[in-house]
């Protein structure tokens, strides 16, 4: 007989709450009436109203969600592309290209962004909107690449032959049959990637000017002199959001699979 033994139950316990804790304890106190987190005086939504009312973490709002919807959007159509294109070639460096198309998302950010802003210095490229918007489609093109190149994968390539015997040519059977099927893989990913894009601060920070803030630039430069219960309840909002967007890609995955066994 084995003995049992509640060693593993109470490490994974201890994990959740070093993991969990702060969350919540930063949940709990974007509710606090008192401006002091360590002091409790009521449930209040006062710093929720006054979060909205302050006009400079709006417009970064904005600034962050302009960027990684534009972001997105550029890295889906490259990512497309370049996922469809390597899955119909066959040559001896296609590995090599594969490999370094993966690099924006394994080099550090900080060397990231430090080749970016030697690169738009170099190109003599204004800083702002307009270089953001570059590099956060240059390091979100992988995870769409990803996504979509594990679908081609698992796909049928009777598929594309059927509908090319039925006389459609090679742009009418993308557009009616492999883009159709790759859409969950597209959508998951530009998901991933616009969450990668909204929560980046290093690259964002060497890559725009002081007129130009994200919201985690802004909340960045102000936590600097402590955390207001305002940024604990654009914390909680975010959080939130997070979670609504991984709870999308997981549906997006079911649906997916329960397509491929139909």
């Amino acid at each position: 007989m084995k003995k049992h033994t509640k060693l593993p139950s109470i490490y994974l316990a201890l994990l959740l709450i070093l993991m969990y804790l702060p969350i919540i304890i930063v949940v709990v106190y974007s509710f606090n009436e008192n401006k002091l987190t360590a002091i409790w005086s009521g449930f209040s939504l006062k710093w929720y109203e006054k979060l909205f009312q302050d006009k400079s973490l709006m417009e970064a709002l904005k600034n962050s969600l302009m960027l990684g919807l534009f972001s997105c959007l550029n890295a889906s159509v490259i990512g497309i592309i370049g996922a469809v294109g390597m899955a119909r070639v066959d040559y001896k460096t296609k590995g090599v290209v594969e490999y370094l198309s993966m690099l924006p998302i394994m080099i550090p950010e900080i060397i990231l962004g430090m080749v970016f802003l030697a690169f738009f210095s170099m190109l003599h490229l204004p800083f702002g909107m307009t270089t953001l918007v570059i590099a956060h489609t240059t390091f979100c093109i992988p995870y769409i690449y990803m996504m979509v190149k594990a679908r081609l994968v698992g796909m049928d390539p009777s598929l594309l032959e059927a509908a090319r015997d039925l006389g459609a040519s090679e742009v009418r059977a993308f557009f009616d049959v492999t883009l159709p099927l790759i859409m969950p893989a597209v959508a998951s990913g530009a998901l991933l990637a616009f969450a990668m894009s909204f929560d980046d601060v290093v690259i964002s920070v060497l890559v725009t000017n002081a007129k130009i803030n994200t919201l985690p630039i802004k909340v960045f430069s102000r936590i600097k002199f402590g955390v207001s219960p305002e940024i604990n309840a654009l914390s909680t909002i975010m959080l939130s959001v997070t979670l609504m967007v991984i709870l999308a890609i997981v549906g997006i995955n079911k649906k997916t699979e329960g397509g491929k066994h139909l």
